[in-house]
């Protein structure tokens, strides 16, 4: 869960997180939405799937990023224990 938070600690990356929300994309389709290079964009994707909130899925010559909302339930689940109740 660290690795997580580490992810959802930067604006990109829960920016990459909100577009894979609305449908799988490639990185380079997810690259034309910033403005940064795309080697960058890359790094972002791994730290993302090393933090388990993406997959990854080899589709030809492409790969495609997916939203991995098991680790997000994880998340909320651990956060919710938090709350005191009353």
């Amino acid at each position: 869960m660290n690795k997580a938070f580490k992810a959802l600690n930067d604006p990109t990356r829960r920016e990459i997180l909100k577009l894979l929300q609305e449908k799988d994309l490639t990185a380079g389709e997810i690259a034309e939405a910033f403005d940064i290079s795309k080697p960058s964009i890359s790094h972002h994707l791994d730290l993302l799937k090393q933090a388990g909130l993406v997959t990854a899925e080899k589709q030809g010559q492409f790969v495609l990023y997916s939203l991995n909302t098991t680790v997000i339930d994880d998340i909320l689940g651990w956060l919710l224990t938090l709350k005191k109740d009353g």
